[in-house]
């Protein structure tokens, strides 16, 4: 993985001083709260309803087992135990002392970490395949490429300022698992007819208010010039974005307002000035990054069957079946640690867990972790005969709950439990419908379903594309959930159908019974859950789910014309 040079350690040492100095000058109040606010956005700390929240970058997910082992120790040290991580393939440690964020930081640079561009209107971290390197799909490791982008993303000076936030995903094998379609920009891996590796360029896709499937401006671009347009598309969004209305200030907003061949002739034009210029790539310069991720010193290893190994063990068949993916190299496997063990806020871990998962590293997968946009942590080089070990260790610790891609494998945003912007709780939905569902029999029956939970607005548990999506909504002072469905991430990405009326949060697990009994009841063989919405329509699940009210103790079920 990639190692900070004398630049990076000279830029986080700077910054760190800065922000010292700056959080010094508030506490004496020598800085107002609306003068400290954007500084400590540039460095990753919102104020949140009880305290101060501190985001930390994880770039495209890859850490190192001493970054896991720091994560505890802030953990520990400066939080209450545990830390939360996100949808963006970060940290979040939601209790800090703002008197201390400067010390974490320097804790942190320590294992060559930071929380710079974590917030504000800036590039954000650039997430990627939390396989990539090892996914037997892959056409080339897109770690390199994000790499690239972080150095050339990080202090830009022209991009420091946006209308709004900008997130880039990219995506490096035939199936997509960066969900590069809801992102600013959204970048895949592509050969053209004579074999050379590009980059088929998306934009304008997001979330929050204004769901939109990103489009795409140019279906090969070599890599030579992953840089330089990609500068061409800031340009024109820099120039052009809205600055007067921040809910219509996102590229996506642009794009849907000039047209997709319109913002494409801009991007265009603008690129003509920039194509090899000075930030085209050159083959030194990938090479110089590539090297940093290299493969591990792999065994010479023959694939083995390490279930039959235990036969009559159905919990490590599960988990086999679940929660270990394949792996181009023979005998390894790539293993999802969950952390959607039922009674736990999804994407939690304590301070002890995280020390574990880094021990686990180091022992079973070269010190190497990955942390998934789906809030799980992957080990990604395990060695087959080794499952069976690893799965009684994460076991005892919490982290074998064989459900990846399951019901309760839900993706979920802190919510009004700590979020000032949520108009409702997010994670009491999440555990009432964990526990209303935690038989793991019946989840398998189901098969892979996604179910994704926000707050607000906003979209952080990224709800528009669940194949059940519940967003929280405030109706005259009450918390209230909006439920959508057929939404999808990866190749076949779509934006889920409102159902109706909201409900409350006492109604919302057996609302999720009722479409699931629609769903089994009407699916074809191997039928996912979106592709069974698209053949069938909304209006099936519907009149199930309104037929009869959905009683609730001392509550009442929305009139149908009552939309939020």
């Amino acid at each position: 993985m990639y190692q900070y040079d004398q630049y990076d350690h000279l830029i986080v040492r700077e910054r760190i001083a800065q922000y010292r100095d700056q959080v010094r000058r508030r506490l004496a109040d020598e800085l107002t709260e609306a003068e400290f606010l954007p500084l400590r956005l540039q460095n990753g700390l919102y104020l949140q309803r009880h305290a101060y929240m501190l985001r930390i970058a994880v770039p495209y997910g890859l850490l190192a087992s001493k970054q896991m082992r720091m994560f505890g120790h802030i953990a520990r040290k400066y939080d209450r135990g545990y830390g939360h991580f996100t949808t963006r393939q970060n940290i979040q440690f939601n209790w800090v002392e703002l008197e201390q964020t400067p010390d974490i930081l320097t804790d942190l640079a320590s294992v060559e970490m930071h929380a710079i561009q974590t917030s504000g209107n800036c590039i954000r971290n650039t997430t990627s395949d939390p396989y990539a390197g090892v996914a037997a799909d892959e056409i080339i490791d897109p770690r390199p490429y994000a790499e690239v982008l972080r150095q050339w993303s990080t202090f830009h000076p022209e991009f420091l300022a946006l209308p709004r936030k900008f997130k880039v995903a990219i995506n490096g094998a035939v199936e997509d698992r960066a969900a590069i379609a809801i992102h600013d920009i959204g970048l895949t891996v592509v050969r053209n007819e004579a074999g050379e590796v590009g980059f088929k360029f998306m934009a304008g896709g997001g979330m929050g208010r204004t769901p939109i499937i990103g489009s795409v401006i140019r279906e090969f671009l070599p890599w030579q010039h992953l840089l330089t347009y990609t500068e061409a598309v800031m340009r024109v969004y820099n120039q052009y974005g809205r600055r007067d209305n921040k809910y219509k200030a996102r590229i996506k907003i642009l794009l849907k307002a000039v047209g997709v061949e319109e913002f494409t002739r801009q991007v265009e034009e603008e690129w003509a000035d920039l194509k090899d210029g000075p930030e085209t790539l050159t083959v030194e310069e990938m090479q110089r990054v590539i090297d940093y991720f290299q493969p591990p010193a792999y065994k010479q290893l023959e694939d083995s069957d390490v279930v039959a190994a235990q036969a009559g063990n159905k919990a490590f068949a599960n988990w086999v079946s679940r929660n270990v993916k394949p792996h181009k190299q023979p005998g390894y496997a790539a293993v999802v640690l969950s952390l959607k063990k039922t009674g736990v806020p999804p994407g939690d871990a304590t301070a002890e867990q995280m020390d574990f998962m880094a021990d686990l590293s180091d022992r079973y997968s070269f010190g190497e972790l990955r942390v998934t946009h789906e809030q799980n942590v992957v080990l990604a080089d395990v060695e087959q005969s080794q499952l069976f070990a690893l799965w009684q260790e994460a076991k005892a610790h919490g982290l074998a709950t064989p459900n990846i891609g399951l019901l309760t494998d839900m993706i979920c945003c802190p919510g009004g439990d700590f979020c000032s912007l949520a108009n409702a709780k997010s994670l009491p939905i999440a555990a009432a419908i964990s526990e209303r569902f935690e038989n793991l029999d019946y989840q398998h029956d189901i098969g892979e379903i996604e179910l994704n939970i926000s707050g607000c607005i906003n979209a952080c548990g990224h709800h528009h594309v669940g194949s059940i999506g519940v967003l929280g909504v405030d109706k005259d002072g009450s918390e209230w959930y909006q439920v959508s469905i057929g939404g999808a991430q990866g190749n076949h990405a779509a934006i889920g159908k409102i159902i109706g009326p909201s409900f409350s949060a006492l109604q919302m697990p057996e609302v999720i019974d009722r479409l699931l009994q629609v769903y089994l009841r009407e699916r074809f063989e191997d039928e996912s859950f979106a592709a069974c919405v698209q053949r069938i329509g909304v209006a099936p699940f519907k009149e199930f789910v309104y037929a009869t009210p959905i009683a609730e103790k001392g509550g009442r079920l929305v009139g149908e014309d009552e939309y939020v």
